[in-house]
C-alpha cells in the first residue's frame, strides 16, 4: 500500500486526466439513455459504468498502478455497501408481505377518504405522499392514483397542469422519505451513510418544502372554482372487495417505526416488519394467499409458499379496478436486483477511480474551489442538475456526483448525511422537471400532461434544491463527522 501511495505522488494526475473517465462516462450514459429510454436501468447503464471503470483502469496502468491495487480498492468499496445491499433485499421482501397482508391497500383506502372538492389540490398532495411513502415509488403512484386524480380534476374543471404538479409534488415527497424507495437507499450507499440516518436528516429540508407546497396549493384551492364531485368510491369498493381492511393492520408499520425510533439496526427492523407482514397476511388475508398459490384450501404449505413468493419474486393482486392492478404489484427481493446491480457496478467504477488517485485529485480541486461549506453544497447541486440534464437519469445523478464528492465532504469533516441529503434534494426530485430525462418523459407520458404545463406547479420539486442551499448558506443542520 505504501508503494501505491508513492506511485500516486510521483505520477500525480492532472485534473483533466482525473475527470476524463467521468466525462466519457457521462457521454456514453447519455447516449445509452437516449437509445434505451426507461429501460436503461435493465443492465445497459450498469455495463457502461464498467466501461467507465475500464477507461480509468487504462489510465491507472499508464500511471503504473497495479491491477491488484485496483481490485483491492473495488473490494473495499463493495464491502462498504454490504449493509445497503442487504437493506435493499429486505426492502423488497417487506414490500411484498405488506402488499399481501393488506397493509399497503389499507393505507391507500384510508388515504382516499380525505379527498374533497374544496381541498382537492392539497388532498392530492397528501394522498400521493401517503401512497408513495408506503410503496416507495413515485412512478407507480403517478401511474395509478395519479391518473385517477387527473381524471377527477378534469371533471372538477381544474387545470391538468395544476393537478399534475400536486400529484408529482406529493409523489416525490413520499418517494424521498420512504425506506422502500430505491433512490432513498441509493443516496446513502453512494455517500457512505446509513439509511435511517439519511431519512431523518432529509426531514430537515423536506418537511419545510412540502409545508410551503401545501400552503401554496391550499391558496390555489381557495381561488380555484370547482364543479362536480370527486368520485373515488369505485377505487375504495375495489379495495374492499379484495382485502380485509381494518386498523389492526397498522400495528405492523407502528412496530417498525418503534424499532427505528429505538435505533434498532435497519436490517433487523425490516426483517421484523417482513415477518409480521407475513403473519398478518395469514391472519387477515387468507383469500389473497390462496389466489397467489392457486390453491383451493389454505394449509401451512400453501401459506408458506404464497408468503415466500411475495418475499422473493414478483407478486400481482388483480382487482376489479384496472388502476389498482399496477399499484398492487410488488417485485419482492427480485425487484431490487436492478438497483443492487447498479450499486455494484458503481462501486467498481468508484473503486478504480479511487485506486488511480482520480477521486483524490477531483476532491482536492473541489476543496480548493469550495472555500466554504456553502460552495461545496452548491457544486454538488450543480453537478446533480448537470447529470440530470446530460445523462438524463435520476439514478446517475445520484451515483456519479455521490462517488465524485464523497471524499470532498469527508475531507472537510462533514457527515455523509450532508451529501446524501443534497443528492436527493437536487438529483432525485429535479429529474421530473426535465422533458428529455427518463423521469420527465415518463411522468408526462403517464399523466398526459406536458412538463411545461406542470413545471411551475411541481413546487416541491424545484423548491427542494433551493431549500438545501438555504440550509447550507446559514449552516443549519450541517452535521459533522
Amino acid at each position: 500500500m505504501q508503494l501505491q501511495k508513492t506511485h500516486l505522488k510521483k505520477n500525480n494526475l492532472s485534473l483533466i486526466t482525473a475527470l476524463f473517465p467521468i466525462i466519457i462516462l457521462v457521454i456514453l450514459l447519455s447516449y445509452n439513455v437516449f437509445i434505451y429510454g426507461d429501460e436503461a436501468l435493465g443492465g445497459s447503464n450498469q455495463f457502461i459504468l464498467l466501461i467507465g471503470g475500464a477507461i480509468a483502469a487504462i489510465i491507472g496502468f499508464y500511471k503504473k498502478v497495479s491491477y491488484d491495487v485496483m481490485i483491492q480498492k473495488v473490494a473495499e468499496n463493495l464491502q462498504s455497501v454490504t449493509g445497503a445491499l442487504l437493506i435493499l433485499l429486505f426492502v423488497g421482501a417487506l414490500a411484498g408481505t405488506w402488499l399481501i397482508s393488506g397493509i399497503i391497500p389499507a393505507m391507500i383506502y384510508y388515504g382516499l377518504q380525505i379527498l374533497h372538492p374544496d381541498i382537492f389540490l392539497p388532498a392530492c398532495i397528501i394522498i400521493c405522499a401517503i401512497i408513495s411513502l408506503v410503496t416507495g415509488s413515485s412512478w407507480t403512484t403517478s401511474a395509478t392514483v395519479g391518473i385517477a386524480l387527473i381524471g377527477i380534476g378534469t371533471v372538477l374543471q381544474i387545470p391538468s397542469g395544476m393537478v399534475a404538479g400536486a400529484v408529482i409534488s406529493g409523489a416525490y415527497f413520499g418517494d424521498k422519505l420512504s425506506p422502500l424507495s430505491d433512490t432513498t437507499n441509493l443516496a446513502p450507499a453512494m455517500a457512505g451513510g446509513e439509511l435511517f440516518s439519511h431519512i431523518r436528516y432529509m426531514t430537515y429540508t423536506t418537511i419545510p418544502s412540502i409545508i410551503i407546497t401545501l400552503i401554496v396549493f391550499s391558496v390555489l384551492s381557495l381561488i380555484q372554482e370547482t364543479t362536480g364531485t370527486a368520485d373515488i368510491e369505485s377505487l375504495m369498493i375495489a379495495i374492499k372487495e379484495k382485502f380485509t381492511i381494518n386498523f389492526w393492520l397498522f400495528l405492523v408499520p407502528a412496530a417498525v417505526i418503534a424499532l427505528i425510533i429505538k435505533k434498532t439496526p435497519p436490517v433487523v427492523a425490516l426483517l421484523v416488519g417482513t415477518l409480521l407482514g407475513g403473519l398478518f397476511a395469514l391472519i387477515f388475508q387468507p383469500g389473497i394467499l390462496l389466489e397467489i398459490s392457486g390453491s383451493k384450501s389454505i394449509s401451512i404449505a400453501v401459506a408458506y409458499r404464497a408468503i415466500m413468493d411475495a418475499i422473493s419474486v414478483s407478486t400481482e393482486i388483480t382487482t376489479s379496478n384496472i388502476l389498482l392492478n399496477d399499484l398492487f404489484t410488488s417485485g419482492g427481493m427480485e425487484g431490487m436486483l436492478g438497483t443492487i446491480w447498479l450499486i455494484i457496478c458503481a462501486m467498481v467504477f468508484g473503486g478504480i477511480m479511487d485506486a488511480i488517485g482520480a477521486l483524490s485529485r477531483i476532491s482536492s480541486a473541489l476543496l480548493n474551489w469550495a472555500q466554504n461549506t456553502f460552495q461545496l453544497f452548491t457544486s454538488t447541486v450543480a453537478s446533480c442538475l448537470a447529470i440530470n440534464l446530460t445523462a438524463s437519469d435520476q439514478y446517475l445523478s445520484i451515483v456519479i456526483p455521490g462517488k465524485m464528492f464523497a471524499k470532498a465532504y469527508d475531507d472537510r469533516g462533514l457527515a455523509p448525511e450532508n451529501l446524501s441529503r443534497t443528492l436527493e434534494d437536487s438529483g432525485t426530485v429535479t429529474s421530473v422537471l426535465i422533458p428529455w430525462n427518463t423521469c420527465g418523459a415518463y411522468q408526462s407520458g403517464v399523466l398526459g400532461v406536458g412538463v411545461g404545463e406542470y413545471f411551475v406547479f411541481a413546487i416541491f420539486n424545484w423548491l427542494s434544491p433551493f431549500m438545501t442551499l438555504l440550509y447550507a448558506a446559514f449552516s443549519l443542520k450541517i452535521a459533522k463527522k
